[in-house]
């Protein structure tokens, strides 16, 4: 199916991430400390709000979908009646078979890539702000616990060739952001945060006239 095999969706291809393919670290000069690693695209996509996410972008794209296979489906017909008439047709109907099928091949093409860059600006934006509520809840869990440093092994950039399961804390994570996610939860609040800006000045009192 063209859409399947050109786009995976939320639940199997979570977005190349740039923002969150990165160790997130507590004290950039420690000789020594406790570390962790995380699959942070496995704990996106298997947060509630992560699948409440994907179902969301399937239902999205299930029409577009459906429309590019039955378009694919009528490319097949038209190929299937071309090879069936190869030796029935005239050389002018054949070849005005073949140029139909060609142009909607080409019509069919266009239409797939645009699908496929809309649902990856979709899925993008939907990872953005899933990704910094999850590095909210790394960052204080990290500091919570003592970790000096917590890093991404869901990117094939990442550095890392062995880590204990003992210190995967993926599971760890995901739980909590579903806690802090629940209705009345307060949110963690990231260390990146601005501060607040400062409250406007007072107006001063307006001068008395002369003899009051």
């Amino acid at each position: 199916m063209i859409f399947d095999n050109r786009s995976r969706t939320v639940k199997c291809k979570l977005f190349v991430w740039p923002v969150l393919a990165l160790a997130v670290t507590l004290t950039a000069q420690a000789q020594q400390g406790k570390f962790a690693v995380i699959n942070i695209q496995g704990a996106i996509i298997s947060t509630k709000d992560g699948q409440k996410a994907a179902a969301e972008l399937n239902a999205k794209t299930a029409p577009k979908k459906k429309e590019l296979e039955q378009k694919q489906n009528e490319i097949n017909g038209l190929q299937d009646q071309l090879n069936k008439g190869s030796n029935t047709l005239s050389d002018s109907a054949k070849n005005d078979l073949y140029k139909n099928i060609e142009a909607k091949k080409k019509n069919l093409q266009r239409e797939v890539e645009d699908a496929q860059a809309d649902l990856e600006a979709d899925q993008n934006k939907l990872l953005q702000q899933l990704g910094q509520k999850i590095l909210a809840v790394i960052e204080k869990y990290a500091r919570d616990n003592g970790y000096t440093m917590v890093v991404d092994v869901s990117s094939p950039q990442t550095p890392v060739l062995y880590a204990s399961p003992s210190i995967d804390i993926t599971k760890e994570i995901i739980e909590l952001y579903d806690k802090n996610a629940a209705p009345g939860a307060a949110a963690p609040t990231p260390t990146t945060s601005k501060p607040p800006a400062a409250a406007p000045a007072a107006p001063k009192p307006a001068p008395k006239p002369a003899g009051q």
